[in-house]
């Protein structure tokens, strides 16, 4: 006997909703850790490295970062725990983090403004793929990612600007 519509929309609720408070947790905690991640190869270079780079006069200052990215990484967690079902937009999810990760090495760890350039133009790619995965069945998640994606379209115009500055 084949399963009725309800008994496989039940089991595909209860197979992707297992335990939603904690897998929203843990997805906001892994955003966060890969934020530390980029933390610990961006801090050390901050007063040394960066300093002496020529940067255009729209750059923030530098305390602003942590709050802005924090933020987001939260918000980034909470779209992905809501689209969790959505297998494509979940690999968008782990992909954006690994290529957000990988910027702050290229950037600060190696010195390489340039392969950060064009790290940073894949995650702008991918968060509008992202955002566009989200849109059809999750919205709200999808208009909370808008800051993300204004603010790595602002840094990438940072990112170009400095490496420019600095060839």
């Amino acid at each position: 006997m084949e399963p009725s519509l309800e008994d496989l929309t039940r089991e595909r609720r209860e197979r992707c909703n297992p335990g939603f408070p904690w897998r929203l947790i843990g997805l906001i905690a892994l955003c966060l850790a890969v934020g530390g991640l980029g933390s610990a190869a961006t801090m050390p270079e901050i007063k040394g490295w960066y300093a002496g780079l020529t940067k255009p006069p729209f750059n923030p200052p530098s305390w602003i970062f942590g709050p802005m990215w924090s933020t987001l990484y939260v918000w980034i967690g909470c779209s992905a725990s809501a689209a969790w079902a959505d297998r494509p937009a979940r690999r968008t999810f782990f992909i954006i983090l690994l290529v957000n990760a990988l910027w702050s090495l290229l950037f600060f760890g190696l010195h390489q403004p340039g392969l950060a350039l064009i790290d940073i133009f894949a995650y702008l790619t991918l968060l509008v793929l992202w955002v566009r995965q989200l849109w059809p069945q999750h919205r709200g998640y999808a208009l909370l990612q808008i800051p993300h994606l204004l603010w790595v379209g602002f840094a990438t115009v940072l990112n170009a600007s400095i490496w420019w500055l600095n060839k």
